[in-house]
């Protein structure tokens, strides 16, 4: 436009140097090169402050850049924070493992070592049921020795009371055969004698045959004297015989009495074996008790070694629940450390592609952004480009101007590649009233702005091409204004339409806004 100004100015100039005109046409050329003159200064004026504008919004542009470089380095520096904590979890989990596996090589040690002890007592077991039957023989064994020892004490006492009375009449027969030998002695002394005295005598009757009544008389008296002694004889045959009878009973009480003796060292014997046994029982049962005090022993030790392994096992469980625990954070954790990874990789490929947009979209309407119709801005994901309506629509009217079709045209070329955005046309309004001439079709601004949103959105899918369900419309009236409304400038400002892009996960972006 300025530059339409100064080529009316110089022909202008032109033909009143040329004399081409008359007066009042040179007045009125005049007038209309003053109204130019001022016309392009005001233009100057205005060129001068968009490009202050533009000078200020590159430097926006540049901050905002810079906030969405710091807002990436916090996510990197959250990221590696997050990778330090996921080393420092898998140190722990590492740490937690091989204290796992200790506790279980020493539950394994312990339970080994209890079986060994199992082993062990059930042997003891075995050995002491052994010798308990061992015990209950011997015992059956001596009260069975006891009873012979008692029927043969009851027998020896019985022989030793028919020894003693065998020793007694032992004795009497001695005695009555030491007096019958006494007797004897003298019966065969006299009978010596007589025999003597006989011969003297028969030696005498030889003498004598032939002499008188009186030697006759003597020799009867001899012969019954020889007679008697005949008698005595026999008599000393009878007690000789008697004599051997004693003899042999003696014989016999003696080889009675030998065979008390032998009796008498077999109780002895028997006496010593039952001694001896009884030293023996007396020791089994000492070694019984022993291995009965040893098994006692070995229980506890069991007892404490069960305690132990249970002790070890519900550490082991505490161990593993805590593994189990560690394991689950440290998945957890990788799983938010992979989600913060796609997070991070997702919204750098989206920022890319959002600043790819950005640039398509600064390339296509640099004029307008030159001119300050339209300006473009970028924080992190999101994009909003925003019209003034007088680029767009008429006063009062919904209805796009074909120059602001033109722009929306540019931008729909863009928007209708974008797929992964959620598109919103927002419609803002200064804040006068509507005027009485507009009430019939619009009773306020939000009115006025939805209406003008829609009509965006109607001509974005129709003839920009932008897929339906990415696209929605709203109206804020004077609601969100960005200047104020106190100056023409200001107003001017928040008359405008804006179009914002946001990612589809509205979760998220709700979660950030938190």
């Amino acid at each position: 436009m300025m530059t339409k100004t100064l080529s009316m100015i110089w022909l202008a100039t032109g033909l009143v140097l040329s004399g081409c005109v008359s007066s009042g046409t040179h007045e009125q050329t005049l007038a209309e090169l003053e109204q130019a003159r001022k016309v392009a200064a005001q233009q100057a004026e205005a060129d001068k402050a968009r490009l202050a504008d533009q000078v200020a919004r590159l430097a926006a542009l540049e901050r905002d850049q810079s906030k969405a470089s710091n807002d990436l380095l916090a996510t990197q520096t959250a990221l590696t924070a997050s990778e330090t904590e996921l080393d420092k979890a898998r140190a722990i989990a590492e740490r937690e493992q091989d204290r796992s596996r200790q506790l279980r090589e020493q539950m394994m040690a312990a339970q080994n070592e209890n079986r060994q002890i199992q082993d062990l007592s059930g042997e003891i077991r075995r050995e002491r049921d052994l010798l308990k039957t061992k015990l209950d023989d011997l015992q059956r064994q001596l009260d069975t020795t006891k009873q012979d020892l008692n029927s043969r004490e009851q027998v020896l006492e019985g022989t030793l009371a028919r020894v003693t009375a065998l020793s007694q009449k032992e004795q009497d027969l001695v005695d009555a055969v030491s007096a019958a030998q006494g007797e004897i002695r003298d019966l065969r002394t006299k009978l010596e004698a007589e025999r003597t005295q006989v011969s003297a005598l028969q030696e005498d009757k030889q003498r004598l045959l032939g002499g008188t009544t009186t030697a006759q008389g003597e020799i009867a008296r001899l012969q019954k004297r020889a007679g008697e002694l005949e008698t005595e004889a026999a008599r000393a045959k009878d007690l000789e015989k008697q004599l051997a009878e004693r003899n042999q009973e003696v014989g016999e009480l003696r080889h009675s009495l030998a065979d008390r003796d032998a009796v008498a060292a077999a109780l002895a014997t028997q006496g010593d074996d039952l001694k001896r046994t009884r030293d023996r029982v007396d020791q089994l049962t000492k070694e019984l008790s022993a291995l009965s005090e040893e098994a006692s022993r070995l229980k506890q030790e069991r007892d404490g070694f069960s305690a132990k392994a249970a002790k070890a096992e519900g550490e082991v469980d505490l161990l593993m629940k805590d593994k189990s625990t560690a394991l689950a954070s440290l998945e957890t954790q990788q799983k938010e450390l992979l989600r913060l990874a796609q997070e991070k990789a997702a919204k750098e490929a989206e920022i890319k592609r959002l600043a790819g947009t950005y640039e398509d979209l600064a390339a296509s309407l640099r004029s307008e952004i030159a001119q300050g119709d339209v300006k473009i801005k970028q924080v992190r994901d999101r994009l909003t480009i925003n019209v003034v309506d007088r680029i767009l629509f008429d006063s009062g009217s919904a209805k796009v101007k074909p120059a602001g079709l033109k722009v929306l045209k540019q931008v729909g070329d863009v928007l209708k590649k974008i797929t992964d955005k959620q598109i919103r046309i927002e419609g803002h309004t200064d804040n006068v009233p509507i005027g009485v001439g507009l009430k019939d079709r619009f009773a306020s601004n939000w009115e006025l702005s939805t209406a003008r949103a829609t009509s965006v959105v109607r001509y974005l899918i129709e003839g920009g091409g932008v897929t339906p369900e990415l696209l929605m419309a709203a109206g804020f009236a004077d609601t969100k204004p960005v200047a104020s409304n106190d100056a023409e400038e200001g107003r001017s400002q928040n008359r405008r339409i804006e179009i914002a892009l946001y990612p589809k996960d509205l979760k998220g972006i709700a979660e950030e806004i938190q």
